[in-house]
């Protein structure tokens, strides 16, 4: 008899081994028949690692030796899945929850159709069981980057339709290594922010499909990794936008630094400075070439929060 798909979970942790062993709990409930959980510790200095090995002893767990950002950690994991023979890798973020069929919904909608290179969860608030997260992402125009569908919307079922072409959040994407192969690892250069947008414009650039699986359900806690409306969110955002307009639409780009400058001075106005900071330093520091994280500034806060 055929041996179920082969699913490598990575859990990336950055000093939230809490979050983490919650995760993995709830990852034991999942009724996949043939998964594998791989916690990836991106480069902690709270002593998880340690934790983590002590609690999770059945559990495979990766040093990555530095804080390589949600691309760079992830590609970590994502390697040694390859090397390992995995059929599918599901990133997963280290404060999420997952429903018993997640996994079996989104690895079934992906079976069904060999062209499918990713698929996504609906993603429900943890607080607020039923007000949504994320239900998709589509490309707004106005705004010049994706918008979260349904994001802080009850669930009346009003995004029940599985759907193709859709931005994917990577709080929970389920991609084929066969995809992988072809499309290549996650960007590593933006360390925070599009990462998944733009590995998602990329299969769609070499032909392949994103899908949207409704049925899949995920909780996440939505914990900031640089903090609302802090320096650095509008740092990483800005730069990392302009990367990805710049590679992919390159003509909207003027209209993006507009739109993005009245926002930091509207910002500005409300006593939120930090987003006119950050939107001129991530404008110079894309300008100048910037990649990967800020240098040590202070107000580069701990955990990312993702998805996204």
């Amino acid at each position: 008899m055929k041996q179920p798909p082969l699913v490598y979970i990575i859990v990336l942790n950055w000093n939230g081994w809490q979050d983490t062993l919650a995760c993995v709990a709830s990852c034991r409930t999942l009724q996949w028949p043939n998964f594998r959980i791989l916690v990836v510790d991106n480069g902690s200095t709270d002593g998880s690692e340690v934790i983590l090995r002590r609690h999770l002893a059945d559990v495979e767990i990766l040093q990555s030796g530095a804080n390589l950002g949600f691309s760079g950690g992830n590609n970590v994991g994502i390697r040694h899945a390859l090397e390992a023979n995995a059929d599918y890798v599901w990133l997963l973020n280290n404060d999420a929850e997952v429903a018993p069929e997640a996994l079996s919904r989104l690895v079934e909608a992906m079976e069904s159709d060999p062209t499918i290179a990713m698929s996504g969860s609906k993603i429900y608030l943890h607080h607020d069981r039923q007000r949504l997260n994320f239900a998709g992402g589509i490309w707004d125009k106005g705004r010049l980057r994706p918008r979260l569908l349904g994001a802080d919307q009850l669930d009346r079922g009003q995004f029940d339709e599985q759907c193709e072409g859709r931005a994917l959040s990577g709080c929970s994407l389920l991609v084929s290594a066969h995809a992988v192969r072809e499309i290549g690892l996650m960007e590593e250069s933006y360390f925070l922010y599009w990462e998944d947008t733009e590995w998602c414009a990329r299969a769609h650039k070499l032909g392949h499909k994103t899908l949207f699986v409704p049925k899949s359900h995920i909780w996440h806690k939505v914990s900031a990794s640089t903090g609302k409306d802090s320096f650095a969110q509008h740092y990483y955002l800005t730069r990392n936008g302009f990367a990805f307009l710049w590679h992919y639409a390159p003509f909207w780009a003027p209209v993006f630094a507009m739109y993005n400058l009245l926002y930091s001075l509207k910002c500005l106005v409300g006593g939120q400075s930090q987003a006119l900071k950050g939107f001129l330093f991530g404008l110079l520091g894309f300008l100048r070439g910037e990649t990967g994280p800020i240098d040590q500034r202070p107000d580069v806060k701990k955990r990312r929060g993702q998805p996204h």
